[in-house]
């Protein structure tokens, strides 16, 4: 995997003085996957599975180990940031851009998948981003226990940073199955969190046209 060590100490630097990091029990290093399989095991017994015996469970701890710490926590970790490499803005361009990317990622209060897309839009000031960036971004900070609010807020202020103006929009849209197989089970239910700075926030043209264009 492609990744900026320097630029992701940024980002880790910058959403811990915002308030807005995941919020670590430690020092970041690489998670031992021998030890939470071990601990996976033990819950599996729990459960009065024979994981022990049976051919289809023997595997699924050290599976299940490998799939959290190479797979869908893998933006736990900063060394996986994405290299992001910005271009000069020569041609000049000041119209918004919007791009809609995939959202997958799981709640941290019951480890349930939500998923969805997010809408990001931003104005060029000198910086522009290729659009696969976009993408890569929002996939490391959806690859870790999350909450869409913070989920959001982390994309925004990234995005700001990198592309150096404040002139940034991000809609997330998401399906939560915490809610749809667990407590509740509202099947029907959907959540919209939304963060807007620069001219989506102070010019209500931007942020009408932004918001029409999510919609349609």
């Amino acid at each position: 995997m492609n990744s900026s060590d320097t630029l992701g100490a940024q980002i880790r630097d910058l959403l811990t003085t915002q308030g807005i990091e995941t919020p670590y029990a430690k020092d970041i290093g690489t998670p031992n996957i021998a030890s939470i399989a071990g601990w996976f095991e033990q819950i599996m017994g729990e459960l009065n599975l024979d994981v022990s015996n049976d051919d289809s469970l023997r595997d699924t701890p050290n599976r299940v180990a490998k799939m959290y710490c190479q797979e869908i926590f893998y933006g736990l970790d900063y060394d996986n940031f994405p290299k992001i490499t910005t271009v000069e803005n020569k041609f000049s361009y000041d119209e918004m851009l919007v791009t809609k990317c995939q959202v997958r990622s799981l709640c941290e209060h019951h480890f349930v998948p939500f998923m969805g897309s997010a809408h990001i839009s931003y104005i060029p000031r000198t910086k522009v981003l290729g659009l696969s960036k976009f993408n890569r971004i929002v996939d490391f900070f959806s690859r870790r226990p999350q909450i869409q609010e913070r989920l959001t807020a982390q994309i925004h202020s990234t995005l700001c940073h990198i592309l150096e103006t404040e002139d940034v929009a991000i809609v997330i849209k998401a399906t939560h199955y915490c809610v749809h197989l667990r407590g509740v089970q509202d099947s029907t239910s959907g959540t919209v969190t939304s963060k807007l700075s620069g001219k989506f926030r102070t010019v209500p043209e931007a942020r009408q046209e932004f918001l029409a264009l999510t919609r349609a």
